[in-house]
C-alpha cells in the first residue's frame, strides 16, 4: 500500500543545489513528489523554503525514503519526539540507530530542540542529562539513551554562501589550472582571520612537505604562531629528525638533491638515536635534535599527534601504535579547531575529514587531483582543493603571512 509524507526543508536550497538533491533522493528510491509550497528567498539573507508531500511504494520504503531526505535538510512536518532506545550491549546501538553527518543536527527531546554537541559523521546520537552528544559506536556503553529513527532529527546542511567565501574560482570542481598565488592569498587571510579570533589552526602533513623542501617554511609558519596543531603519522616525524641530524631525506641531501653514500641508513640511525633519548623531547632536551619541524613544534607548544601504521619503521616513541588510541587523540585536538590545512596526506587528510563538523573550513593542497576528490566524496564537501606541489604552496604561504608577522 502507498504511504506518504508532508516534509519541509529551508536554506539556500538553490544555490547549493540541495533542492536538486531532494528531488533526485525521491525518485532513486521509487518514489514521487509533489511541490506544496515553494518560496525562493528574495535576498542574500533571505533562506528558500520547500514543503511537499513525498510518496512511497509502501511503509518500509518511505521510512528509507525519509531517512536518506534527512541529511539534506528535509524534516517530517509536524515535529514529534525523537525515538530512544537503550543499549543492550557495550559498543552496539540499537538496529535502527540515527547514524550521524558532519551537518550541525538538532534532536527534538520532550518538545525542545537541543543541538547535537561534538559533530561528526559516521556517529551515533546520545542523550543524557539534558544535552546530545555524537558518540562514537565503540564508545556506547550498556544503558545509554541512543536516538533512533528519523522523527525529532533536524539536519542544517552547509550551504554555499552566496559570494562563495571569495573561492568562487575553485567551487565544485578541482583543477590544476589555477594561479596558485591567488589560492595562497586568499588561504593567508583565512589563516591571519582565524588567528584574530583566537580559534586554532590544524597542519595535516604527510612527510612529502620534507622531500619537497616545505619543511623550513612550514616552520617559519610555526615560529610566526600560525600552527596551533601538528597531525601526522611516522614518517614526518622521521625524515624530518632525519634532515636535522644528517641533512638528507631518504638518504637524498636536501640541499643538493644527490644521493649520499649510505643515506638509506640515516633515517633508521634517526629512529635509534630518538629512542635512545627516550622520545623526541628528550632527544632535544639531551642535544640531539637541534631544528627541524618537530624541534620547532616542542618550543613553540605546538600540539602534535603522530598516528602509526603497519608500514611505520621503528617506529619513534612518540608514535601512538593503537589504532583507537590514535582516533581519540586526533578528535581531542580537532575540538573546536578553525581552519584545517591538509598537505599532501591522503589518509590522515580523510581521517580528519570525518571528524570534523562540516561548519570548518579545510583546506586541501595536493599535487594529486584524485586526493582532493577522493575528501569531498567521502563526505568533506566544505573542502577546498588547490591543486599544485606542497612545497612550492608552502613557500609562498609563509612569504605572504611574512608580512603579517616577521619570523
Amino acid at each position: 500500500m502507498e504511504a506518504s509524507e508532508v516534509v519541509e526543508a529551508s536554506g539556500h536550497l538553490i544555490d547549493s543545489g540541495i533542492l536538486n538533491g531532494i528531488f533526485d533522493t525521491v525518485i532513486r528510491h521509487g518514489g514521487s513528489f509533489e511541490v506544496l509550497q515553494f518560496r525562493i528567498g528574495r535576498t542574500n539573507d533571505e533562506p528558500s523554503v520547500l514543503k511537499m508531500r513525498v510518496h512511497a511504494p509502501q511503509t518500509g520504503a518511505l521510512h528509507e525514503l525519509l531517512h536518506d531526505l534527512v541529511p539534506l535538510g528535509c524534516f517530517v512536518k509536524g515535529a514529534k519526539d525523537a525515538l530512544i532506545r537503550r543499549a543492550d550491549l557495550d559498543g552496539c546501538a540499537p538496529a535502527d540507530f540515527y547514524s550521524t553527518t558532519n551537518h550541525q543536527t538538532h534532536v527534538r527531546i520532550a518538545g525542545r530542540w537541543l543541538e547535537v554537541e561534538r559533530q561528526r559523521m559516521d556517529a551515533c546520537i546520545v542523550v543524557e542529562d539534558g544535552r546530545a552528544w555524537c558518540r562514537k559506536l565503540r564508545d556506547i556503553r550498556q544503558g545509554d539513551a541512543v536516538v533512533c529513527g528519523v522523527d525529532g532529527i533536524r539536519v542544517v546542511p552547509m550551504f554555499q554562501d552566496r559570494d562563495r567565501l571569495g573561492f568562487a574560482f575553485m567551487a565544485n570542481e578541482v583543477s590544476s589550472e589555477r594561479r596558485v598565488e591567488v589560492a595562497v592569498q586568499r588561504v593567508a587571510a583565512m589563516m591571519q582571520a582565524t588567528r584574530d579570533a583566537g580559534r586554532p589552526i590544524v597542519f595535516v602533513v604527510g612527510p612529502v612537505i620534507v622531500h619537497t623542501g616545505g619543511a623550513a617554511h612550514l616552520i617559519r609558519l610555526i615560529r610566526a604562531g600560525f600552527v596551533q596543531v601538528l597531525l601526522s603519522g611516522n614518517a614526518l616525524a622521521v625524515h624530518d629528525i632525519e634532515g636535522a641530524m644528517f641533512n638528507t631525506s631518504l638518504g637524498i641531501n636536501v640541499d643538493t638533491g644527490m644521493v649520499v653514500e649510505g643515506g638509506h641508513h640515516h633515517h633508521m640511525r634517526a629512529i635509534n638515536a630518538v629512542r635512545r633519548a627516550g622520545g623526541i623531547r628528550q632527544a632535544i632536551d639531551q642535544g640531539l635534535l637541534r631544528s627541524g619541524v618537530m624541534y620547532e613544534c616542542v618550543k613553540h607548544d605546538v600540539q602534535y599527534v603522530l598516528a602509526g601504521s603497519i608500514r611505520d619503521d621503528g617506529p619513534l616513541p612518540d608514535t601512538i601504535m593503537d589504532l583507537v588510541e590514535a582516533q581519540d587523540r586526533y578528535s581531542a585536538a580537532l575540538q573546536d579547531v578553525g581552519l584545517v590545512l591538509i598537505l599532501a596526506s591522503m589518509l590522515h587528510g580523510i581521517g580528519v575529514g570525518n571528524m570534523l563538523p562540516s561548519s570548518v573550513r579545510a583546506i586541501c593542497v595536493d599535487i594529486n587531483p584524485a586526493v582532493v576528490t577522493k575528501l569531498a566524496d567521502r563526505g568533506s564537501a566544505q573542502a577546498v582543493g588547490i591543486v599544485t606541489d606542497t612545497g612550492l604552496f608552502l613557500h609562498q604561504l609563509a612569504d605572504v603571512l611574512a608580512g603579517v608577522v616577521r619570523t
